[in-house]
C-alpha cells in the first residue's frame, strides 16, 4: 500500500490556515483536517483509522486513534492537545461510552475542555466513533 502523503498548510490571503491531508473524504466532501482562524482552531471529525486505513477492532482503540490523529492536525499547526476547549464525540452505541471515557478521559485530565457525546445512527465504514475538536492558541 502507497504511503500517505505529507499534510499540506495552505495559508489563504486573509491569513486563515487550513491543514490537507490525503483523504479522499476532503476534496469530495469539500472540507479541511483542520483550519485555523487567528487563535482558534477547528479539527473536523477524525474517525479512528489506523495510517493504512483499516480499524482498530475495538471502541477504545478507534478512540485512541480519534485523539492521535487530532494531535497530529493541532501539530501541523503548532498547537497540540492541551489547546484543545471543546470536543464532539458521536457514538453507534452511546450506552459503551464508558471505553470512550477510558481514553478520553486520561488524556484530557488536565484540560477539561466542553465536551459532548453524541448517538448517531451510523458512521463510514467501520467507524465506532468520531470525534472533533476545537483548540485556542491566543
Amino acid at each position: 500500500m502507497p504511503t500517505p502523503s505529507q499534510p499540506t498548510l495552505v495559508t489563504q490571503p486573509d491569513g486563515r490556515r487550513r491543514l490537507e491531508t490525503s483523504s479522499p473524504w476532503e476534496p469530495r466532501m469539500g472540507y479541511s483536517r483542520a483550519m485555523q482562524a487567528g487563535p482558534m482552531i477547528w479539527v473536523s471529525g477524525c474517525v479512528g483509522t489506523n495510517p493504512d486505513g483499516t480499524y482498530p477492532p475495538g471502541l477504545a482503540d478507534q478512540t485512541r486513534r480519534c485523539v492521535e490523529r487530532i494531535g497530529d492536525a493541532l501539530a501541523a499547526l503548532d498547537a497540540s492537545l492541551d489547546h484543545v476547549v471543546k470536543v464532539r464525540i458521536y457514538v453507534t452505541d452511546i450506552s459503551r461510552w464508558e471505553e470512550v471515557a477510558s481514553i478520553m478521559g486520561p488524556t484530557f485530565a488536565d484540560i477539561r475542555p466542553a465536551n459532548v457525546m453524541v448517538e448517531v445512527a451510523g458512521l463510514v465504514d467501520e467507524a465506532m466513533v468520531e470525534i472533533e475538536a476545537e483548540a485556542w492558541v491566543g
